[in-house]
């Protein structure tokens, strides 16, 4: 999507393709994605698919995304293990057997390293693989996490176990191993950060209170945007464009899912 026109381009022709696992390549000249049991990439300005790798019979993929380094990441599932996969053209190998089940893998901005979700916790390993560790996180339910788009941190949703109880927004620093509280949270089931992670967007899992919202980190205070009234909330995934004058997030309160776009500037600074 032309972000000024708000034209949009078809992009590829893929018969069985993955819509939860697709991304951009590093320099952004590429796509990727998942197409039945196989990994494709394709430029964006030839519109033509290579195929990267094939899943053996009975396998699965998933958790697709690109790193820093042009290096391209992924999970393989079978027999209820998981394998972390890296494309590091020309070859495709496994970095990682994993003894449960994976999922939720993002590459971390900036650096070389890949964190994914498993038996209810999260692991950060180097991208060869090497020192995988179980986070320190606060204890408890984890929910939505994401990297500050700096890479220096991990934001990441704290669900206590009691309902009256509200969601609280948390921040993990991987060099230190500290772990802080942000805010508590309008019971915010998906939230993303701005690009100095001084704002994040939120979205609410509270019926009476289906929001969009933004929280100010220095004065703890959310702000309403608008209601998404989304049948689901963890659809809604609001996130911040670059310059972090809009958001933009997904509902289908009229019916069928689409893409809305809200204007902030007027609540958030400009970012490089």
């Amino acid at each position: 999507m032309d972000l000024k026109t708000g034209e949009s381009g078809k992009l590829t022709s893929a018969g069985a393709l993955d819509t939860s696992a697709f991304t951009l390549s590093a320099d952004e000249r590429s796509i990727h994605y998942f197409d039945g049991p196989s990994l494709f990439s394709s430029l964006i300005s030839t519109q033509k698919p290579v195929e990267f790798y094939r899943v053996p019979q009975g396998a699965k993929l998933s958790g697709l995304d690109a790193g820093s380094d042009g290096a391209i990441y992924f999970l393989e599932h079978s027999a209820g293990k998981s394998r972390v996969m890296k494309v590091a053209r020309p070859k495709t190998l496994p970095i990682a057997e994993l003894p449960t089940s994976a999922e939720d893998l993002m590459a971390r901005p900036r650096r070389p390293q890949v964190l994914y979700r498993s038996a209810e916790s999260l692991w950060l390993m180097n991208g060869d693989g090497a020192a995988n560790r179980k986070l320190p996180l606060a204890a408890g339910k984890l929910g939505d996490a994401n990297w500050t788009p700096s890479g220096r941190t991990l934001i990441y949703l704290h669900i206590p176990d009691s309902p009256k109880e509200l969601v609280t927004l948390r921040e993990f620093s991987p060099e230190d191993n500290t772990d802080k509280l942000i805010a508590k949270t309008s019971q915010f089931e998906r939230v993303s950060a701005n690009g100095d992670a001084s704002v994040f967007a939120g979205a609410s899992r509270s019926k009476a209170q289906a929001f969009v919202l933004l929280l100010l980190r220095a004065t703890r205070r959310e702000l309403t945007l608008c209601e998404h009234r989304a049948s689901d909330p963890s659809m809604v995934a609001p996130i911040f464009a670059p310059d972090s004058q809009s958001v933009f997030f997904v509902t289908d309160r009229h019916g069928k899912m689409a893409i809305y776009r809200m204007q902030v500037d007027k609540f958030v600074s400009e970012t490089a």
